[in-house]
């Protein structure tokens, strides 16, 4: 069988591709609809003419998958609501620092820092406009405020400030990140500014979080320990925020994080739950249709509590289009429906394609259906619970195969152990998602019984335990690794031609395997020479100096930090991993570096930069030197001055005015980040 014989598979494909280059290429709106018109027409007259004459021409294949291609691109721009004059940006003053008139509703509640509360708020009114669009809320953490409610309407008079770009090469880029949720603005404020206008925005959002602080209100009659009521809305109710730093990096470490994020796995659990409540419905007459109504109705609920988020979405419309199809009892392949919830999601939130959690849960999924046939066949066992065990570990082996090369990439991490953890916590999972469903049922009506809830909590305890011995043990947890994305590549394009000759052995797909290692060797080679050779950075770090200087993939680290490994520092590791580079050697600051035909001056806290014997072309001023910059500029004519984050605010701004007035360049790492010097 032939994956892409699937005509689902092909248009989920082409749209694919229509959302890559839309979110990449920006063409104009009038542009696509006129294009999707043109192409729906040309379908419509070339399928009537191949019904006349009973031939379908290869033009109708041409133009059906063009037509998927421009419907991706428009889906992307339909979706950015920044292009239309509603949004709030277009009524924003240009200056980051103006106080705007805003008034807003709580739309999700994130995951909070040291500092802030975080939350994504939806502008209702700017200035007496009304407007739509979402940004990012900080809230400066009061212990005598309460949260913010979802749907609460709230007045303040604060600037709206662009998401800050990565001030480090390899860092993790926030504001892309949050501009594929269409959010690109931030503002950070006190309580003191935050007007509670007690009027309410209702969306479904709102609906979903009252009920999750309901249930919430409900367990808390009960002395539940913290940590094990993070896990039980993680797993029942699909919020993360409460769960400590030490249980998230504990799972993380223990390659069981999908556990506590609700995926395909957690919905197939409880799709099998319900489908076992309501079997006795199937002896009424209608009874199949009502059953299937029911489940797909109480899915959607669940994924509506749930968050909404890319992996439950993609799994109860993956379960949806199964219950439909065994309704109409059509037949179903497991490929089709993969595509046809993949289609239809991303017909609805294009930008999902970009979600790491979209992109793991699928892999997960075509990993589980497409290799663990194959390794399962591998051994069959007599026994019911071997043969139970051996298959928990053949699907987290597959998934895991479908996974790694995309999660070495995200997290460039893999844990060793991840079959074990897995090997144990999948089975006892189901158990906890169904004593977990009891629980919150019989807590909402008032009647949890109190032994019950004793075994629930030490059931998640004994969970939380086990993944945090296994987290333990470090020497089996493999770090830093580098993975680029012709790494990707290239491993699924192996991964795919061993699959593919394990299911057929012959010399025909033999060949493939053999071009798949030949790819895979010609990526190597290709990062081998795209590696720095010779460059000097200068990293941006907050009241800190942080230098590298790399050579032939080996670099030295100078920084005044208080940690005795330079990769500890997240700035330094990012660079190292992201670079490719072998080995890391501490230094000490000197004054003067050479890099070949340039050099570098350093003057710092002491202010010494008398240097006769040569021009250096740069000048890095760090440690907030007392000097004054024209007399130095006079004295040295350097052709760049640069000033690290280890200098007062002030004082760079007083740098930055002598530079302009003097035309001469000035880099300042704390605004513009980090500057990196190539040979």
């Amino acid at each position: 069988m032939r994956l892409l014989n699937f005509t689902i598979i092909k248009l989920t494909f082409c749209l694919i591709i229509g959302i890559i280059i839309g979110y990449y290429f920006s063409i104009g709106y009038k542009i696509l609809i006129y294009s999707i018109v043109f192409l729906f027409s040309a379908i419509l007259f070339l399928l009537l003419k191949s019904y006349q004459s009973f031939k379908r021409s290869i033009w109708f294949g041409a133009f059906s998958y063009l037509t998927l291609i421009t419907l991706g691109i428009f889906t992307v721009h339909s979706h950015n609501q920044k292009q239309f004059y509603s949004h709030y940006s277009h009524y924003l003053n240009k200056s980051n620092d103006s106080l705007t008139k805003i008034t807003f509703s709580v739309r999700e509640v994130l995951k909070p820092t040291n500092y802030y509360d975080k939350y994504v708020v939806t502008i209702l009114d700017v200035n007496g406009n009304d407007v739509m669009g979402k940004v990012l809320l900080n809230l400066k953490k009061d212990s005598l405020k309460p949260y913010l409610k979802v749907d609460q309407v709230y007045k303040s008079h604060t600037p709206l400030k662009e998401i800050n770009t990565p001030l480090n090469p390899n860092q993790f880029n926030y504001k892309s990140y949050l501009e594929k949720q269409y959010i690109y603005h931030q503002i950070h404020i006190n309580n003191e500014w935050l007007f509670n206008t007690r009027n309410k925005h209702l969306t479904i959002f709102g609906l979903a979080d009252s009920i999750r602080s309901h249930i919430n209100s409900k367990l808390k009659n009960y002395n539940l320990p913290p940590d094990e009521v993070a896990i039980i809305n993680a797993l029942l109710l699909g919020q993360r925020q409460d769960i400590s730093e030490a249980i998230y990096t504990n799972y993380t470490n223990a390659g069981a994080i999908h556990i506590l994020a609700v995926s395909g796995l957690h919905v197939g659990i409880v799709l099998l739950i319900l489908s076992f409540l309501f079997q006795p419905l199937e002896q009424f007459k209608h009874g199949k249709l009502i059953k299937m109504a029911l489940l797909i109705s109480l899915l959607w609920g669940f994924a509506i509590i749930a968050g909404l988020s890319a992996s439950v979405t993609r799994a109860v419309t993956m379960f949806s289009v199964v219950a439909i199809a065994a309704n109409l009892k059509r037949p179903t392949n497991i490929y089709n429906t993969l595509a046809i919830s993949m289609f239809i999601i991303l017909l609805f939130k294009p930008l999902f394609l970009f979600d790491v959690g979209f992109q793991l849960s699928y892999l997960a999924v075509f990993g589980i259906v497409t290799i663990d046939p194959i390794l399962y066949k591998l051994y069959q066992s007599k026994y019911w619970l071997v043969d139970k065990l051996w298959h928990t570990l053949t699907v987290t082996i597959s998934a895991q195969l479908g996974i790694i090369p995309i999660s070495l990439f995200y997290f460039h991490q893999f844990p060793s152990l991840f079959f074990i953890s897995n090997l144990i916590i999948i089975p006892v999972l189901g158990l906890i998602l169904a004593i977990g469903m009891l629980v919150i049922g019989l807590a909402v009506v008032n009647i949890l019984p109190v032994p019950l809830i004793n075994f629930y909590v030490n059931i998640i305890r004994s969970m939380n335990h086990f993944v945090g011995w296994i987290s333990e043990k470090k020497e089996f947890l493999i770090t830093d690794i580098p993975f680029n994305e012709l790494y990707v590549v290239a491993s699924y394009v192996l991964i795919i031609t061993i699959v593919r000759y394990l299911i057929k052995p012959s010399y025909y797909t033999l060949r493939y395997v053999l071009i798949g290692v030949l790819f895979m060797q010609l990526s190597v080679i290709a990062t081998f020479y795209k590696k720095p050779n010779n460059q000097f950075i200068i990293f941006q770090k907050n009241k800190h100096t942080i230098i590298g200087n790399v050579t032939h993939n080996h670099i030295k680290i100078a920084y005044d930090l208080n940690i005795e490994e330079p990769t500890h520092e997240n700035s330094i590791k990012n660079y190292v991993v992201g670079n490719h580079i072998n080995t890391v050697e501490l230094d000490s600051f000197r004054p003067v570096y050479l890099l070949n035909k340039k050099t570098l001056l350093i003057v710092d806290s002491i202010g010494a930069y008398n240097v006769k014997s040569f021009k250096p072309d740069y000048i890095l001023l760090r440690q907030s030197p007392k000097v004054n910059l024209n007399r130095v500029i006079d004295s040295v004519r350097p052709k760049q001055i640069i000033a690290d984050g280890s200098n007062y605010k002030s004082y760079i701004e007083q740098w930055k005015v002598i530079c302009n007035k003097r035309k001469l360049p000035f880099h300042n790492t704390n605004e513009m980040g980090a500057y990196i010097i190539d040979d």
